[in-house]
């Protein structure tokens, strides 16, 4: 059906994520330093995002879409794929884990960034644990470690707060890399105190 939805000039788009929290309904999100339309069925046409962009990067048009739905929006599923999560109760050898990609994350980190399981959680297994208040560090890196090696995982993704704790995370993953026998692409999430994802 036609209907009125949001439209980004990504030429003009600076990432600033104004439009993010300018948008009520849960359809936009930054993703990789720019705004990007991410729930377009929940999108309602009316453009209240659009004063909030400082670069006139967003626009309404008229085009086919998807029926908009408002009860859709409001019933937002949970990505979580397996439990627990706690990487502290986590089997490292869980069927779960076996050939898929990791998000190792901060335990803080879902509760800041908003968008954090539609953007982090869709089809990967996840763990979350704290590098400041957990004892099991050594414990942590011997896990990762087998599921690098024994469960085969593909990749192994680190969401962390940009305040300096957050740092022992990607130290445990880094360990855990130079101990397994595998090589598996790692790569590092900052989110912001401010809730947005900051690199």
């Amino acid at each position: 059906m036609k209907r009125t939805v949001i439209k980004i000039d990504e030429s003009r788009c600076t990432g600033c994520g104004a439009c993010v929290k300018g948008c009520h309904e849960g359809v936009l999100q930054v993703i990789d330093g720019k705004a990007r339309v991410v729930n377009e069925t929940c999108c309602d046409g009316l453009g209240a995002c659009i004063g909030s962009c400082p670069a006139g990067a967003l626009t309404l048009e008229e085009r086919e879409a998807e029926p908009y739905k408002e009860q859709s929006c409001c019933n937002i599923p949970s990505q979580v794929r397996q439990f627990p999560i706690q990487l502290r109760l986590v089997n490292p050898n869980a069927p779960f884990l076996k050939n898929m990609d990791l998000v190792l994350a901060a335990d803080c980190t879902a509760f800041v960034y908003s968008h954090f399981h539609h953007q982090f959680m869709q089809n990967n297994s996840i763990v979350i644990a704290c590098p400041k208040l957990d004892s099991s560090i050594e414990l942590y890196i011997e896990k990762l470690t087998a599921m690098i090696d024994d469960t085969a995982i593909n990749s192994l993704t680190v969401i962390m707060m940009e305040v300096p704790c957050c740092g022992g995370l990607w130290h445990i993953a880094q360990r855990a890399q130079a101990n397994a026998e595998r090589k598996i692409p790692i790569r590092k999430v900052i989110v912001g105190v401010d809730g947005e994802v900051k690199g």
